[in-house]
C-alpha cells in the first residue's frame, strides 16, 4: 500500500512539474488582441520541419525551465513553421505561402519576420516590440544560456520604452 501512495505522489509531483514548465504558445490569429490586454514583446521562433538545428532548438532551448519561465513571463512566443500553408491575418495584412518549385516554397510573412541583408536561414529568433517594429533579429541556433542572456536585455530595455536591439548575436 505504501508503494502505491509514492507512486501516486510521483506521479502528481510530475505532472504538476510538466504543467509548470509548458512553454506558451501564441498565434498570430490571439496576438492583436493580448497585446491590448497586456503589452509585451513578441518572440517569433521561425523555423522548418527539415532543419536539424530547429529541431535541436526545439529539444533543448526551448525545453529549458530558465527559458520557459521567462518567455513565458515577459513575452508572447510564437512558435512558425516557414512553409505551413496556412493563410494567416495580422495587422490588416494577409499574408500567404509562396510557393518556388515543386513542392517547396516559404510563407510571405516568414519573408518578412526572418529576413537578414535579404537572406533567410533557419532557425531565426525575431522579436518585436509594442508597435510590432522588429527590434531583435538573429539567424541560426542559440543554446538557453545564450538566449537567456538576450531575453533579459531585451525584457530590460523593453521597460526603459523598447530601445532598439536590431541586431545579430
Amino acid at each position: 500500500m505504501k508503494v502505491i501512495r509514492i507512486f501516486i505522489v510521483t506521479i502528481l509531483l510530475t505532472a504538476s512539474q510538466d504543467a509548470v514548465s509548458q512553454l506558451k504558445m501564441s498565434s498570430f490569429d490571439t496576438l492583436e488582441d493580448k497585446m491590448k490586454a497586456i503589452s509585451k514583446p513578441i518572440l517569433v521562433f521561425i523555423h522548418t520541419d527539415w532543419c536539424i538545428y530547429c529541431k535541436n532548438m526545439n529539444s533543448t532551448t526551448f525545453k529549458n525551465p530558465e527559458i520557459i519561465q521567462k518567455l513565458n513571463a515577459d513575452f508572447y512566443f510564437v512558435s512558425f513553421n516557414a512553409e505551413t500553408q496556412e493563410t494567416i491575418n495580422f495587422l490588416g495584412h494577409t499574408f500567404h505561402f509562396e510557393p518556388n518549385g515543386n513542392r517547396t516554397g516559404i510563407h510571405s510573412l516568414a519573408k518578412e519576420l526572418a529576413t537578414v541583408d535579404d537572406k533567410i536561414a533557419y532557425p531565426t529568433i525575431t522579436v518585436l516590440n509594442k508597435n510590432y517594429e522588429i527590434t531583435f533579429q538573429h539567424q541560426s541556433f542559440i543554446n538557453a544560456k545564450d538566449l537567456k542572456t538576450i531575453l533579459e536585455k531585451i525584457s530590460h530595455n523593453d521597460k526603459k520604452d523598447h530601445i532598439n536591439m536590431r541586431a545579430t548575436f
